[in-house]
């Protein structure tokens, strides 16, 4: 268990200092991640920057996810879900360039630039508030990859259902998830204090690294 998001980070950091990150970044996924990501950015003294993948929900039930996209236009589908609800990628497109549009909205909101400044070939941590289906995440790994080929590519998680940990595990170089419970429901039940990050905390986090 954790007390709140900031005693996640801070119990991350400790596992990630001993993996001689010594350059490179912390790329968090908004809004908890960031909390997160502060925290180890403090101890092992690197940047933080953030990546925003959306969930992408279905047409007639935005809360149903069948799928993830970040702002560069990498899409990740449950092709077991649109099977299932009789879906065709292309019925959802519109949906997928309303996400790609309010991503870029928050990445101005954020940071004032919707561009990255030259990341290339840098070892990049990847932190979230934890993992659930896994379909952010799985974005957030595509896009990095697509965008800047990092050297080595490492996930930061508190806690996540040990399936889901295990197909990322072959998405990256190395995963670090303290919590791996095998009757995982929800990633707030695993906190003292999960109470929803605003947009106001990103923005001062980014800003006082």
């Amino acid at each position: 268990m954790f007390k709140d998001r900031n005693d996640a980070g801070n119990k991350l950091a400790v596992e990630l200092l001993k993996k001689n990150i010594s350059s490179g970044l912390i790329m968090a996924i908004p809004r908890g991640g960031v909390v997160l990501a502060a925290a180890i950015s403090k101890q092992l003294k690197l940047p933080m920057d953030v990546i925003i993948p959306k969930k992408i929900g279905a047409p007639f039930n935005p809360e149903l996810a069948v799928g993830a996209v970040t702002q560069d236009g990498v899409v990740i589908y449950d092709k077991y879900i649109l099977d299932l609800l009789g879906l065709q990628e292309d019925q959802i497109q519109n949906i997928v360039e309303e996400k790609i549009n309010e991503i870029k909205r928050r990445m101005l909101l954020y940071r004032d630039s919707a561009n990255y400044p030259n990341y290339t070939g840098k070892e990049i941590i990847l932190v979230d508030d934890g993992v659930a289906t896994g379909y952010t995440v799985l974005a957030a790994i595509k896009s990095l990859y697509h965008l800047f080929k990092p050297k080595r590519l490492l996930l930061a998680v508190p806690v996540g259902p040990p399936d889901v940990i295990q197909k990322l595990t072959k998405q990256v170089d190395e995963v670090v998830c303290l919590l791996e419970p095998e009757q995982f429901q929800s990633v707030g039940q695993y906190f003292d204090n999960f109470d929803q990050v605003e947009d106001e905390s990103v923005i001062k986090l980014l800003k006082n690294q």
